[in-house]
């Protein structure tokens, strides 16, 4: 299929935009808390993804603690890359609601209670055994309250839409 060039070529690139993403909606009028709360965790989520991909260990001993250099070790590494990739998307989503469609920040907020309920839930039923807690299940216990907190201001309204 050939695409036209010049001014016809900007139209066409305007009508693949309104199929995979509608017109943005900055409307938001939960508090501005709320929504910098869901800003914070979008780049802590964004850094967090990468550092799973793109570190020699994804994080897996230099963060986590687990000891790599046991038989199997490199595909811990991996299963933290994969890991690190899902959370990528997930963070995509964040950016998507924070930049162009504000009304979705109690969404997001309640996406984020779900994930840490889960992770929490995943990690009662499947322990890690370490010598210290890992950094993302402590995280877990501080950001599930935060995150219901963020979520219940958000669902709150405000007179000062941000």
């Amino acid at each position: 299929m050939d695409l036209p060039c010049g001014t016809d070529s900007l139209s066409v690139r305007q009508r693949i935009m309104q199929k995979w993403l509608p017109a943005p909606i900055h409307e938001y009028k939960g508090p501005r808390i709320a929504f910098h709360f869901l800003v914070i965790t979008a780049i802590v989520s964004t850094v967090l993804s990468l550092i799973h991909i793109f570190a020699a260990d994804g994080g897996t001993q230099s963060i986590a603690g687990l000891d790599v250099t046991v038989e199997g070790g490199a595909n811990v590494v991996a299963t933290f890359a994969q890991w690190g990739a899902s959370q990528l998307i997930l963070a995509l989503f964040y950016w998507l609601a924070i930049l162009r469609y504000r009304f979705l920040t109690p969404f997001m907020l309640a996406i984020l209670v779900l994930e840490q309920l889960l992770r929490l839930g995943a990690g009662l039923l499947k322990p890690l055994e370490v010598a210290a807690a890992p950094p993302g299940e402590i995280g877990s216990y501080i950001l599930l309250p935060l995150a219901l907190l963020a979520l219940f201001l958000s669902l709150r309204g405000s007179s000062n839409p941000s």
